[in-house]
């Protein structure tokens, strides 16, 4: 409860019918949802009863108190009761008390109440509780939560339940709002109406309270059912592309907040748990709206964070702005990477150092990160330091990453292991990764286990890597499919490169279309050839004919071809040849041809020399010849037999012969003979 100090400090006082109340003290920090506040602490301000609902502060004006004092000494018990309110909110206790048991005796219960603060500050508790009692039974709202937070610190919950509901039911602010921490550190569902009624009363920390339950129920409301085996369309799981300059995994991540906005559209009559949802989030919102306007300045954080997941990024800044310059250390560093992301290093690095030399490892991270990436690896290395003293594990994580960058691996290993040692999933990862690289994959393969269970979805697409590699397909794939489920894009390829081998085409297309979504150019590859298989072949072009669209498979094939996958590209080129379209083909086959494709050269050739360009087809068969196609070297042996060149033609049918297939190697021979006889002809 109150002392001395805490009243002269706050001068708080809630009169019985005034209808305002005092602000509750934020005892709890931001991200401990459920958890309770303690009535009763001393920040939380002891309320001092007028009497008749007069406001103590009318006492102060010229002349009255002396008048005042001058009833109360002839008797008066509202003088008395008054003068002893104002007395004791100077601190002046002696002077105050035989006025208010003065008061008390004539039957004042605002005195009584005031009569119990004052033995509460000079520590008669038990004699308080006796006063407040006389008080809340004769109809004190404020006496009855005083008794309320009375019982509750002496761990009598039925009695504190009993009285502060008295004090609520009453329309008492701090009452409503004690009864609402008691009922919520039960896990009663009744404390949210009670929160509501605090907050409704202009009780700030109500207010937040209120807003961080309703944001939490709309989390649950929007968050999609979690599907056995559901796979994900994204390259990663949900990840924030980083911007130019972000640090790397862990080295500054923004504070969590609500995904809610301050206002929406009206609610149509249709859908109604969409309605509900949009509702839920709004009206969290609106109470954070209320609770930083009143200066509460993890609500403005809150705040902020909602307005920037809604895009509204100067709004977001101006209550970044207002938590900050009231010392929140996670708004200074929110505001800090709202301004890199526009482009403002500079003054993001000044916010990023005002918290963290508050002591906020996250915003310590990110200058390490900020130093990093502008080559100055000792301050770096200094920030990251200041993040793990300030218990940030993240900063051993980063200097790991940091030493490693600098092929400092015995440095590099330290402290991935003592970040891994607390549990950080990726440091477990990265220590295994650098362990396998040494060869120790024994030693690997738990610190890959530990990141999996913990959820790292590269270490256990890892995982897969690991037994894939001793031959432990089943393993392999157990793991592949738990990294696939969580979007990784190279795992759901290796589960639908599995699906394939055991002949199931459906669950290999699934798998395949998934990792092609997110960007993996092989499985585009492998999912368009298979569904071309399941396509009839194409007809020969007819003339006249228009020329067909492209089919699906064909958009799968273009897909890989464009981002540089060889055979791809020769896939397309033929079936743009398939539709007459030889320009197409032609441009897909040179391509390919460039980057080291034989088939790519060989079709190339094929169709300059269609066009009458042997010249630079036989170059093309040339470069596919020496990089081992046997169809390329029968071809340059025809044309050498052509134009006469017989010992040309004879050494291009034994490379032919050496490299097949079967059917060219006995053709190859047959030339070959020929050549020899006419040779010695």
């Amino acid at each position: 409860m109150g002392d001395r100090a805490t009243l002269l400090e706050t001068g708080r006082f809630v009169q019985r019918d005034a209808g305002g109340a005092a602000d509750g003290i934020e005892p709890v920090p931001d991200g401990t949802a459920g958890t309770t506040v303690r009535e009763g602490s001393d920040t939380d301000p002891v309320d001092v009863e007028a009497a008749d609902g007069a406001i103590a502060d009318t006492l102060e004006s010229a002349g009255a108190e002396e008048r005042h004092r001058r009833a109360a000494d002839a008797g008066d018990t509202a003088s008395m009761s008054m003068l002893g309110a104002l007395l004791l909110r100077r601190g002046d206790l002696d002077g105050a008390e035989s006025y208010l048991r003065g008061a008390t005796a004539e039957g004042d219960r605002a005195a009584a109440n005031n009569l119990g603060v004052l033995l509460h500050q000079r520590g008669y508790p038990d004699e308080a509780a006796g006063w407040w009692r006389i008080a809340a039974v004769a109809g004190s709202a404020a006496a009855a939560h005083a008794l309320g937070r009375h019982f509750r610190e002496r761990g009598d919950e039925p009695a504190a339940e009993y009285w502060l509901r008295q004090s609520a039911e009453q329309g008492h602010a701090l009452g409503a709002y004690a009864l609402a921490d008691l009922l919520e550190h039960r896990g009663d569902a009744g404390a949210e109406r009670w929160l509501r009624a605090a907050a409704e009363q202009g009780h700030r920390e109500a207010a937040y309270r209120l807003a961080r339950t309703l944001e939490l129920r709309a989390a649950d409301e929007t968050r999609p059912p979690a599907r056995p085996g559901m796979l994900a369309s994204a390259v990663g799981p949900g990840a924030r592309p980083p911007a130019p300059g972000a640090p790397p995994p862990g080295a500054g991540v923004r504070p969590p907040g609500p995904g809610a906005g301050l206002s929406g559209p009206e609610p149509g009559p249709v859908d109604t748990a969409a309605r509900l949802r949009l509702s839920t989030l709004d009206e969290a919102a609106q109470w954070y709206q209320q609770a930083a306007a009143r200066g509460h300045r993890r609500a403005a954080l809150h705040l902020g964070s909602i307005l920037e997941k809604r895009g509204e990024l100067k709004e977001a800044g101006r209550w970044y702005l207002s938590a900050a310059k009231d010392g929140e250390t996670r708004a200074a560093c929110a505001l800090g990477f709202l301004l890199r992301d526009a482009g403002d290093e500079e003054s993001a690095a000044i916010w990023w150092l005002r918290a963290a030399q508050e002591g906020d490892g996250n915003a310590a991270n990110a200058l390490g990160a900020l130093h990093a990436a502008r080559g100055q690896q000792q301050t770096a290395e200094r920030w990251y330091r200041a993040a793990m003293t300030a218990g940030d594990v993240n900063g051993a994580y980063n200097l790991g990453l940091l030493c490693a960058s600098q092929d400092r691996t015995q440095q590099a290993e330290q402290w991935y292991r003592q970040a891994a040692y607390t549990g950080h999933r990726e440091a477990s990862n990265a220590l295994a990764v650098l362990l396998l690289q040494a060869g120790d994959a024994i030693g690997a393969e738990p610190w890959f286990s530990k990141a999996a269970e913990a959820g790292s979805v590269d270490a256990a697409f890892n995982l897969g890597i690991l037994h894939a590699g001793r031959d432990d397909d089943r393993t392999a794939l157990v793991w592949y499919e738990r990294a696939a489920a969580a979007g990784h894009t190279e795992a759901a390829l290796q589960v639908g490169i599995a699906r394939l081998r055991d002949g199931d085409d459906l669950g290999a297309e699934r798998h395949l279309r998934c990792a092609a979504g997110g960007g993996s150019t092989e499985a585009a590859f492998r999912l368009a050839s298979l569904l071309d298989a399941r396509q009839p072949p194409p007809g020969s072009p007819v003339l006249g004919e228009p020329m067909a669209e492209k089919t699906e498979c064909e958009e799968w094939y273009a897909r890989a071809a464009e981002q540089g996958h060889r055979r791809a590209q020769v896939r397309v080129g033929m079936l743009a040849a398939s539709r007459g379209d030889m320009t197409d083909a032609a441009r897909w086959y040179r391509e390919a041809a460039e980057a080291g494709s034989r088939n790519g050269a060989f079709n190339l050739g094929l169709l300059l020399a269609r066009e009458g360009n042997e010249r630079e087809a036989a170059l093309w068969w040339s470069r596919a010849a020496r990089a081992g196609h046997g169809r390329a070297a029968l071809r340059l042996a025809l044309l050498a037999a052509r134009r006469g060149e017989l010992t040309e033609g004879q050494r291009w049918c034994a490379r032919a012969v050496e490299l097949g297939p079967a059917e060219v190697a006995e053709r190859a021979a047959r030339l070959r003979e020929a050549l020899h006889q006419e040779l010695t002809a």
